[in-house]
């Protein structure tokens, strides 16, 4: 299955104790600089099934204090105008062409998903990250 991965990138920083706090705008470009290498990857998706999805294009959202960030190529990043998780919502239910699969632990960003999009936790995108 050919996915576009959109990740939360706050939600995902916040996920490792790691000083994040005190630095929003550099936490968010290490994390951000490793998306690009998972550009067109196939990987073991985030259920039990072992199904390869293809991670065909990679949006980030960025919100706050980490708008700025470095963008590095290959991907897209989006500053959200406000909270993340609305505009979020946003990008999944514009999404034409491919099945979004969002990178959350948020359960209420979770339940205002529409029920198509596929979800993982930030410790599945850590993972391929290698953090």
């Amino acid at each position: 299955m050919t996915v576009r991965l959109i990740v939360d990138v706050a939600n995902v920083m916040g996920s490792r104790p790691d000083g994040w706090w005190r630095d929003r705008r550099g936490a968010a470009t290490r994390l951000l600089a490793g998306l690009p290498a998972l550009a067109g990857a196939e990987v073991e998706g985030p259920d039990e099934s072992g199904a390869l999805l293809r991670l065909d294009a990679i949006t980030a959202v960025v919100e706050g204090a980490a708008r700025g960030a470095a963008e590095p190529g290959g991907i897209l990043v989006v500053a959200a105008p406000a909270d993340g998780d609305s505009t979020i919502v946003e990008l999944v239910a514009a999404e034409a062409s491919l099945r979004p699969l969002v990178v959350t632990a948020d359960r209420g960003l979770r339940a205002r998903l529409d029920p198509a999009a596929l979800v993982a936790g930030p410790g599945w995108l850590n993972r391929l990250l290698g953090r």
